[in-house]
């Protein structure tokens, strides 16, 4: 029980909304969809949500994630960078790159503190000699390995905290209740395990598929007149 519960302790606070990394700064796009009026009610929202974890997230962050969970626990640096590298060609939008490998650096910078790694060490010099960018999704499964856990947990829980992010973000932005919020987040614990399973073995075909409205309006943000979020 006593290892059960320190790996819950771990996952917890790898997910933790408190963490010092500035995730609550971003929407990825979703405050140009709001603008635009795409987004404007709960079960608009409810859909990008769903529409995001299905045909977005799973073919790139969960996807990059899952590869670079078995990287890590294979000590495969070498396979670690290259997968950083073949994420960055995939953000085609420059708010939601620098985004992402913000988040990636804060998130590493913390657990250094406790974990030391050789492998997460050395990760961390590469990002510093400019060798690597050092991406959110594989900073925290590299992290997850180190913490001894679970892969599918690991995704679940990455799928749970991102979802989290755009429902507190669109509640904001459309605005919604926080009532209507929490529906969303329950009525997608479903959809988060189908995306979990689908994101165990990634195909290598469907690497990098997105969803193009999200890219262009992830492009858009930069020119909108007045933004709350930085992406």
């Amino acid at each position: 029980m006593a290892q059960a519960l320190a790996s819950l302790g771990a996952l917890l606070h790898l997910v933790d909304p408190t963490l010092p990394i500035g995730g609550f700064n971003h929407s990825n796009g979703l405050e140009t969809f709001v603008q635009q009026k795409k987004v404007n009610s709960k079960e608009t929202l409810e859909e990008y949500v769903r529409t995001q974890l299905l045909q977005n997230w799973i073919f790139n962050d969960g996807a990059y994630l899952s590869l670079a969970f078995d990287a890590m626990r294979q000590n495969n640096f070498s396979k670690l960078i290259a997968l950083d590298k073949e994420l960055a060609a995939t953000k085609v939008a420059r708010e939601t790159r620098e985004g992402s490998f913000k988040l990636g650096m804060r998130l590493l910078k913390i657990f250094t503190r406790y974990e030391t790694h050789p492998i997460l060490l050395d990760f961390q010099q590469s990002i510093i000699e400019q060798k690597i960018k050092g991406f959110y999704p594989i900073v925290f499964a590299m992290v997850a390995v180190v913490m001894g856990l679970e892969k599918a947990e690991t995704l679940y829980a990455f799928y749970y905290n991102t979802m989290v992010g755009v429902v507190t973000n669109g509640v904001k932005l459309v605005p919604l209740s926080q009532m209507d919020g929490q529906d969303i987040l329950f009525d997608s614990r479903q959809s988060i395990i189908e995306a979990v399973q689908q994101s165990l073995n990634p195909d290598p075909e469907w690497l990098g598929a997105a969803t193009l409205s999200s890219d262009i309006r992830s492009m858009q943000h930069e020119k909108l007149y007045s933004r709350l979020y930085m992406s």
